[in-house]
């Protein structure tokens, strides 16, 4: 079945309309001895409303918080903007729809609060989040994957099924779906915007092979 990466819905649309180039991962609860493992260079990018919280959302990018309720299909209606405020967060919904896939551009892991600093303009969280993402599991180092991400011709609508619930990074998809579509950046272009975040993993430490 397809493999799909769990991300907050506002981030897998970022990384969708080419607003985010990288994502952070240090590994959920529910992962296998609870910390990440890079498992697959391709991958669906499947939104999530879990822990989605505006306050760790960049300030400039609070209007696409409204955009990406249209990620979920809920039973009833879509939950208003304001239950974005509401503590305890939006309640997941019976669908999401699927837009894109990634490929792993660049991959590697660091420990340095610097590092993380030096990142913030290529994600759409607060700089306090990401040094959060960092300081979690201090024994564990920090994960950077740089994506480039391409469009499918057409949003696909899956299932929420109870196994995808959690903090876990990987669910796998029970419908098909393969990697076809658009790059959202042309070559040229994400290899310019990619260059100064590579620039920036030099610093860090890289990923055995």
């Amino acid at each position: 079945m397809p493999i799909a990466f769990k991300e907050w819905a506002v981030t897998a649309r970022a990384l969708a309309e080419g607003e985010q180039l990288v994502t952070l991962r240090k590994g959920g609860i529910r992962e296998e001895d609870k910390h990440f493992e890079l498992e697959h260079e391709q991958f669906f990018l499947y939104p999530t409303f879990d822990h989605q919280r505006n306050d760790l959302v960049r300030p400039s990018h609070h209007p696409e918080l409204r955009r990406a309720l249209e990620e979920g299909v809920w039973p009833d209606e879509e939950p208003p903007p304001r239950a974005l405020l509401q503590e305890g967060g939006i309640a997941q919904p019976d669908r999401v729809r699927i837009r894109a896939w990634a490929e792993v551009f660049d991959h590697w892991t660091t420990d340095d609060p610097r590092i993380v600093e030096a990142l913030s303009p290529f994600h759409v969280w607060t700089q306090d989040y990401a040094q959060k993402r960092l300081a979690w599991k201090r024994r564990y180092p920090l994960h950077v994957l740089l994506l480039r991400v391409h469009r499918i011709p057409r949003p696909v609508t899956v299932r929420v099924r109870d196994e995808y619930h959690g903090c876990r990074s990987w669910v796998e998809i029970d419908r098909d779906l393969s990697f076809e579509g658009t790059p959202v950046m042309a070559v040229v272009v994400f290899g310019r915007a990619a260059a100064p975040t590579r620039t920036i993993g030099g610093a860090a430490a890289p990923v055995p092979a």
